[in-house]
């Protein structure tokens, strides 16, 4: 691993040695506020990069030790990989090395070191006596079985020792892969003269590259990559576990606090409701009550908030689930680790890992929104996609959308979902984009179709079928208040029906035989009009009536009138014979039998053929004396039916129809 893109963070009690220690080891004194200065104490975040003795280099985060500036600890503290625990050998185990410890440990940090300073200032006996309470303090942590070296920042005795440890360290670490959306928590921002925004931080996800477009979250701004800096020194990219410095273009300096994240556009939601696999430490003390406020700290963010739980309270020592409801909403994805402290006095008590990153909330009178977070804390990679598609309900998730609330990413995500397809217990139904449903929902929607068509059926006997619009708004208006497999759990995602999704629930029944689908009406295939002997009279009644009336048919309404008595079985026979193309709508409700129409366009093009054109007075007169509000229709109809063309005043037959 290359070691420039490793991040190695101090933490410790105030006033033992971090700064200096950090000064021996790279010639740069990391306070470098006036403040820090004139008091002689770590305030601010420091930064430097250090040579080791192979001459790779990696970036040293250097954190505040007093118990004020333990916000600004945690901020430094999300993007170590190596932790350097600084112990002052003539103080031993103070508060905030505790602190500090269990704030490493919550952030799931993993690999470190110990470190005792001011080894110049005690005897042998007493440094022995320091590191055997180092180890009883370590035991049972990820520092159980770390190196604890002894060391003098004023003699520099040691230091070659603890050089070569971090050297062999590196060496063994596995590279942070640059997968998923480029995130950068900003943890400083300030203006250069002649170039504008500057925002740094440690890159934690991803990749950036010069001219790339970002977006500040949680604001949801966009910019542009100007110039970037890595420990100090221009480059075309960063990668994860770099100390960067980005220019962005496009941006104030108003614009962009502390606590938000530089990242690609579109890759991440803001929220103010998040759910936590939450540890409540035992050194708490007291019980953890619902609603009880604390300061949420996650990449370097501070924000105000309460704890929804389940219950009425948490004991210490217990892990447990619980959302957290924020004052102004964050940009996180799961598996972000976090940090809760208590909101007075403050102090850590507790923390974990983001579970999802913009959840529906979670009632305490429903135990199942609970429990179903085992899922996402204890569920295998396919469990959790699952989990995700199928909360989306009909809307479904793009890839992309699917990868933000999952975390798992490009190759790895494919991996995933391929088995998942191929069993059909997720469909793609939108290529563009990859957006997904869950099988249980997709085969919800589909036996939904079949209940539509069936109760319609019993309904309208005498109707043929459904249109497929008045299906699909059937469906979509019954998939939108029908329950949570419907339900999705970000309510502005909601979204309208989707079309390509219809279509793919259809040519699926289709093809099973369930159903039939003749032009636009959507049937059950066991489904067929079937006329009684009343029926079958109310038919042979209306087709007489516009047979009999030739050339001048009766209006809708006035057919259905002459048959007195039966007019909703009426209705039904007579959309009937539209459907059977007995009756042949023209315009609005006027419609002519089909044998008339035939009757006329023989009429017409005998005339045409012998005259070689029609105008509209010949017309009216071949037809009988016929009014205007039948021969316009007629006439149109002609020309849509390629009978005719229209030249002038005049119409003559299309072309091959001369002869």
């Amino acid at each position: 691993m290359d070691a420039k893109t490793i991040i190695l963070g101090t933490a410790g009690h105030i006033d033992h040695g971090k700064t200096a220690l950090v000064r021996a080891l790279t010639g740069i004194d990391t306070d470098r506020l006036k403040e820090e200065k004139e008091r002689g104490i770590t305030i601010e975040l420091g930064f430097a990069l250090l040579s080791l003795p192979s001459g790779r280099q990696m970036g040293v985060v250097d954190v505040p030790g007093h118990e004020r500036f333990v916000k600004n600890m945690v901020a430094g503290a999300m993007g170590m990989d190596l932790v350097l625990l600084v112990v002052a050998a003539d103080e031993g185990i103070m508060p905030q090395t505790t602190e500090h410890m269990e704030i490493c440990r919550l952030l799931g940090i993993r690999k470190g070191l110990v470190v005792l300073t001011k080894k110049d200032l005690v005897e042998q006996e007493w440094l022995e006596m320091v590191i055997d309470d180092v180890n009883d303090f370590v035991s049972g942590t990820f520092l159980e079985d770390a190196p604890v070296l002894a060391v003098s920042s004023v003699t520099g005795e040691g230091l070659d020792e603890l050089l070569n440890v971090l050297e062999k360290m590196t060496s063994e670490m596995v590279p942070r892969a640059p997968f998923g959306p480029y995130r950068l928590p900003v943890d400083r921002v300030f203006s250069v003269k002649g170039f504008g925004t500057v925002v740094t931080g440690t890159s934690i996800s991803g990749q950036i590259r010069l001219g790339d477009q970002v977006s500040i979250y949680p604001k949801g701004l966009t910019a542009r990559i100007r110039g970037i800096q890595v420990h100090e020194k221009n480059a075309q990219e960063a990668h994860p576990g770099m100390r960067t410095a980005l220019n962005i273009q496009g941006i104030d300096t108003e614009d962009v606090n502390r606590g938000d994240v530089v990242a690609t556009p579109g890759s991440l939601h803001a929220s103010c409701l998040v759910d936590l696999n939450f540890l409540y430490l035992a050194s708490a003390g007291r019980p953890l009550r619902h609603r009880s406020p604390v300061r949420f700290h996650v990449g370097t963010a501070e924000v105000m908030g309460r704890v929804l739980l389940q219950g009425n309270e948490v004991v210490p020592g217990s892990e447990t689930y619980i959302q957290i409801m924020l004052k102004r909403p964050v940009a996180v994805l799961s598996q972000d680790h976090y940090v809760i402290r208590s909101y007075s006095p403050v102090r850590t008590i507790g923390g974990g890992r983001i579970l999802h990153p913009v959840p529906r909330k979670r009632k305490r009178t429903r135990p199942g929104l609970w429990k179903e977070l085992d899922i996402l804390a204890k569920g295998e990679p396919a469990d959790i996609i699952g989990y995700h598609i199928e909360r989306a309900g009909v809307r479904g998730l793009l890839k992309s959308e699917l990868a933000i609330r999952s975390s798992i990413y490009g190759k790895r995500l494919a991996r995933e979902l391929d088995p998942l397809l191929s069993s059909r217990k997720i469909i793609c139904f939108e290529e563009e984009g990859q957006r997904l449903i869950h099988g249980k929902v997709y085969n919800t929607l589909k036996e939904q179709v079949l209940n539509i068509l069936n109760a319609f059926h019993r309904d309208n006997p005498l109707v043929q079928g459904l249109s497929k619009e008045e299906l699909r708004s059937r469906l979509f208006n019954i998939a939108g208040i029908a329950g949570s497999v419907f339900q999705s759990p970000e309510r502005q995602a909601a979204g309208s029906p989707n079309q390509r999704l219809f279509q793919m629930l259809l040519s699926d029944l289709v093809k099973s035989g369930k159903i039939a689908q003749e032009k636009d009406l959507v049937r059950l295939s066991s489904h067929y009009v079937t006329l009684g002997d009343e029926e079958r009279e109310l038919r042979s009644r209306l087709e007489l009536i516009f047979k009999q009336a030739n050339f001048q048919p009766p209006f809708r309404e006035e057919a259905l009138s002459r048959v007195t008595g039966h007019k909703k079985a009426a209705e039904n026979i007579f959309n009937l014979m539209v459907r059977e193309e007995i009756l042949v709508r023209l315009k609005d409700d006027l419609y002519f039998h089909h044998s008339v129409l035939d009757k006329i366009k023989d009429m017409v093009i005998r005339f045409i053929k012998e005259h070689g054109d029609l105008g509209i007075n010949e017309f009216r007169d071949l037809a009988g004396g016929l009014s205007r509000k039948y021969m316009i229709p007629l006439l149109e109809y002609l020309d849509n039916q390629r009978v005719t063309i229209r030249i002038g005043d005049k119409r003559k037959l299309r072309g091959g129809r001369e002869n």
